[in-house]
């Protein structure tokens, strides 16, 4: 089973609010629609910090393309659309960013391939 998704702050601040009139775990759970685990460690942490803002990070490795990389990738495709994998990396390899594999330059094209949206020629 994966993580549930965060509580929004409405969510958030609706606990908090509900707790602090009285109303019991029970009853905050059954209304906001969440666990009675995250109601008591919402309520806990307004109690011990005074904020609930979620700081759960991102999963998974950085990006070593980043929106910049890929943009330049971009636009060494358009200008010369024949060239190789290998050419395409040995030439974003060249420039001032970190160096990449062949395998990431060509999941990036497809990735960027899978954004740009279909034209229908009927």
């Amino acid at each position: 089973m994966g993580k549930a998704a965060d509580l929004s702050e409405f969510d958030r601040g609706q606990i908090v609010m509900l707790r602090r009139f009285g109303t019991s775990i029970t009853e905050t759970t059954r209304l906001v629609g969440c666990s009675r685990s995250a109601v008591v460690s919402i309520h806990a942490k307004w109690i011990n910090d005074g904020d609930t803002s979620s700081r759960r990070q991102g999963v998974g490795r950085p990006r070593v393309t980043k929106e910049k990389g890929r943009r330049r990738l971009s636009r060494s495709v358009k200008k010369k659309r024949r060239q190789t994998v290998a050419q395409l990396t040995a030439q974003y390899n060249a420039g001032p960013t970190e160096s990449v594999s062949e395998h990431k330059v060509q999941r990036t094209l497809s990735d960027c391939a899978a954004d740009v949206p279909l034209v229908c020629l009927c």
